[in-house]
């Protein structure tokens, strides 16, 4: 018998489900991707963003934004069956239960629902403490946040926020879970709009003579949002898994049969397998104008947010002039006040050092000259500029202030006239 079999859809969910749980377990403690509030700071690609930064923010949160419309476009619900945190720890917490039951089965012969509820709680609400703070460590520092767990705290934010993610995330794992994606969640619905008749999605197909339904259901029994596939491929409820792909594959290759569910571009257009043989722009999904539009996007925001990350200067010193007075004359010189300040947005320590060109006989009078500075802090302080004092001479002039990483522009007021 020939071997129909396809790839396991499955296995490849489950090796994806572990790289994303790795990934949302690191991120937030390498700052690659993190919202400190209470810091007021956002980490992005290992950037620490000041508040004041709103351009490049803007950027990054686009283009994530872009990238999820992308998925939906290209991919339809391809993010919630391979992707989404709530489908990922749901069947996590699905298979934990499952385990729990067969091994008490197996321990006493028969099961045991009180001693399975029991454990299988125990565990949920370890691992409901565990990824609350992971999560809450994307809103606030996890040195902080882990200060607030061990001493048991309910009276800051943080605390309370951890208090009150771990209650819904056990609720969610052990009531919840998958109803979860056909009654609050907004994303099946907006993929409804995105996707149109060249999007992927999960499609039975039965029109050829030669491939018949054997009404083995097991399509049914194994999808996790129990439905029927072959009634539609539209269905809110269908996440495109690929599980019952898989279970068709099975049951009919064992007869010699192709499978009849597949994953397809559109509900008339070719196969994932059929489209092998098409160019690798068809095979990626890049179909009509429209998805080259939403790929050109992506790509305006992904440049704008490379170019604003590239002009980025991780200490910022901001000079202006005091005129309350416009100079004071003494000793022969001509003063001038000025005030700075300097902002850290680096993790390092640093130091500016200020100093004169294009400005003649000029003297600096700064305590202390270089400033340090310290990782994320802002230091402000003030200097005077001093030079000598001679006749008919310009009452601006115009010189620069280095700071050894910057020049600022300025401007230096003097007496028209020698007294």
């Amino acid at each position: 018998m020939g071997n129909f079999h396809l790839p396991s859809w499955h296995r490849l969910r489950k090796y994806i489900h572990l790289l994303c749980f790795v990934a949302f377990l690191a991120l937030p403690f390498l700052n690659v991707i993190r919202a400190d509030i209470p810091r007021q700071r956002f980490y992005f690609a290992g950037y620490e963003l000041w508040i004041s930064e709103f351009a490049i923010i803007f950027f990054a949160l686009m283009f994530l934004m872009f990238l999820v419309v992308l998925s939906s476009v290209f991919y339809g619900r391809i993010y919630c069956g391979y992707l989404c945190p709530q489908m990922i720890f749901s069947e996590a917490s699905m298979a934990v239960e499952t385990f729990i039951r067969r091994k008490v089965v197996r321990k006493f012969g028969k099961p045991r629902e009180i001693l399975v509820r029991v454990l299988f709680h125990a565990v949920v609400g370890a691992a409901s403490v565990l990824l609350a703070f992971i999560f809450i460590s994307y809103f606030v520092e996890p040195r902080d946040l882990l200060k607030s767990l061990l001493s048991l705290d309910i009276r800051t934010a943080a605390g309370i926020s951890g208090a009150a993610v771990t209650l819904v995330a056990y609720l969610d794992f052990s009531l919840v879970r998958l109803r979860f994606c056909t009654t609050v969640c907004p994303y099946g619905y907006l993929q409804g709009m995105l996707g149109d008749g060249n999007t992927l999605l999960v499609h039975y197909r039965d029109g050829d003579p030669k491939k018949v339904c054997i009404e083995c259901k097991k399509c049914v029994r194994v999808c996790p949002m129990a439905i029927d596939i072959r009634t539609s491929p539209f269905q809110i409820e269908c996440v495109h898994c690929g599980e019952c792909i898989d279970a068709c594959d099975e049951i009919l290759g064992r007869l010699g049969k192709p499978g009849l569910i597949h994953y397809a571009w559109g509900e008339k257009g070719e196969t994932v397998a059929e489209a092998r043989t098409l160019p690798w722009y068809r095979r990626a999904g890049l179909r009509d104008a429209k998805r080259v539009i939403v790929l050109l996007v992506l790509a305006c925001y992904a440049a704008g947010l490379f170019v604003a990350l590239s002009m980025r200067r991780p200490v910022l010193v901001q000079v202006s002039p005091v005129r309350a007075s416009l100079y004071k004359v003494d000793g022969g010189r001509v003063w001038n006040h000025f005030r700075y300040s300097i902002s850290n947005r680096s993790s390092k320590p640093a130091t500016v050092k200020f100093s004169l060109a294009q400005l003649p006989d000029a003297a600096l009078s700064a305590n202390p000259n270089p400033v340090p500075v310290k990782p994320g802090e802002t230091v402000d302080g003030e200097f005077d500029i001093s030079a000598p004092l001679s006749a008919h001479e310009e009452l601006v002039r115009h010189f620069t202030i280095l700071t050894g990483t910057d020049s600022v522009p300025m401007t230096f007021l003097a007496p028209s006239e020698a007294p």
